[in-house]
C-alpha cells in the first residue's frame, strides 16, 4: 500500500483535530507547519514532523505530497503559501491528488439574517472576508492547474475543547453583546474533522462546502445558554455601540446570516456529531 503524505500548512486548532483522527488510519504520514517555535516544542510529541514555516525548508517533502490542507490565513498580499511556494508546488507535486482549503462563511457578507447556501454569490463586506474569497479562488485555480481535486470548506464559528463561548463564560471573560437581529452559525471542531475525513474519502466530491451546524442563533442567546449550563450568573449585557470592540471583533458582528449545510450532508454523507451548539456545549461540560 502506497503511503499517503499529508502536508498541513498551518497546524492550528481545526487542522490538529483532523490530523488526530487521520493518524488512527493506516498508511498516512503527516507533516505540519507552525510559525511558533514554542508551539512546535509543545506539539512535537503528537506530530514528530512539525516544522517552523517560514523558516524550515520544505523541499524534501514537496515531491512526495499526495494531500494538502491549507489553514494558514491570507495576508494583504495574498495567500502566504501560494505566494511563497506556489510555483514549486505546481511543478514538483506530481503525486498531489487533493487540496483542502479552510475558509470562512464571512465570504457571503451580510444578509440581514436571511439564509445562504453554496449557490449564494459571495459578497464579502469585510477585509477578512474579501481576502478569504481571493484565496479560495486562487486555490481552486491551483487545483485545476495541477489536476488535483480541490475542496473549499467555509467554516462557521469554531468551538470545542478549550475554545469558544462556554470556555469564555467559564473564565468570566464573556459579555452579552447586543446587536438586534444578529445571528450566525457555529461548528464543533470534531465535526470539522469528520467533514475533512469524508472529503478525503470521497473521490467524487469537489467544490465548496459550508461547514456549520443546524441551529443559527444570536450570540447573546448562546452566551445565556452557556451560563445556564455552568450555573453561573448571566454575563452583563452591553450594546454593540458601547462594547469597544477591536476592528477584528467588530467585523464578526457586522454581518448576520443563517447558513445551510445541505450539501455537506447530501454530497459527503456527513452526519453532524453535534448538530446544535446546545448538544456541543453539553458534551464539553
Amino acid at each position: 500500500m502506497a503511503i499517503k503524505n499529508l502536508l498541513i500548512m498551518g497546524y492550528g486548532y481545526s487542522a490538529r483535530e483532523f490530523a488526530r483522527h487521520l493518524r488512527q488510519r493506516e498508511g498516512w504520514s503527516i507533516i505540519g507547519t507552525t510559525r511558533s517555535r514554542d508551539r512546535r516544542n509543545m506539539l512535537i510529541g503528537e506530530c514528530p514532523d512539525l516544522r517552523i514555516w517560514p523558516g524550515d525548508e520544505l523541499e524534501d517533502i514537496i515531491p512526495e505530497i499526495s494531500h494538502l490542507l491549507v489553514s494558514a490565513p491570507p495576508a494583504e498580499e495574498g495567500d502566504p503559501v501560494l505566494t511563497a511556494i506556489g510555483s514549486r508546488l505546481q511543478t514538483e507535486c506530481t503525486r498531489l491528488a487533493w487540496v483542502g482549503y479552510l475558509s470562512t462563511t464571512a465570504v457571503y457578507g451580510d444578509h440581514e439574517g436571511a439564509w445562504v447556501d453554496e449557490d449564494t454569490p459571495p459578497a464579502p463586506g469585510t477585509k477578512r472576508g474579501t481576502r478569504r474569497l481571493l484565496a479560495e479562488n486562487a486555490w481552486t485555480e491551483f487545483g485545476k492547474s495541477v489536476g488535483a481535486r480541490c475542496n473549499i470548506f467555509r467554516l462557521a464559528g469554531i468551538y470545542g475543547p478549550g475554545r469558544g463561548p462556554l470556555e469564555q463564560v467559564r473564565k468570566g471573560r464573556k459579555r452579552r453583546i447586543i446587536r438586534p437581529g444578529q445571528v450566525f452559525n457555529r461548528i464543533h471542531v470534531a465535526d470539522i474533522a469528520n467533514t475533512l475525513l469524508a472529503a478525503v474519502d470521497n473521490s467524487a466530491a469537489s467544490g465548496i462546502f459550508n461547514v456549520c451546524d443546524d441551529l443559527p442563533e444570536g450570540p447573546e442567546t448562546v452566551i445565556g445558554y452557556a451560563a445556564e449550563l455552568l450555573s453561573v450568573d448571566l454575563p452583563p449585557a452591553v450594546s454593540i455601540e458601547g462594547a469597544q470592540l477591536s476592528a477584528l471583533a467588530r467585523s464578526f458582528y457586522s454581518e448576520s446570516k443563517r447558513v445551510r449545510n445541505c450539501r455537506l450532508k447530501r454530497d459527503l454523507g456527513v452526519q453532524l456529531q453535534y448538530p446544535t451548539y446546545k448538544s456541543g456545549f453539553r458534551s464539553l461540560l
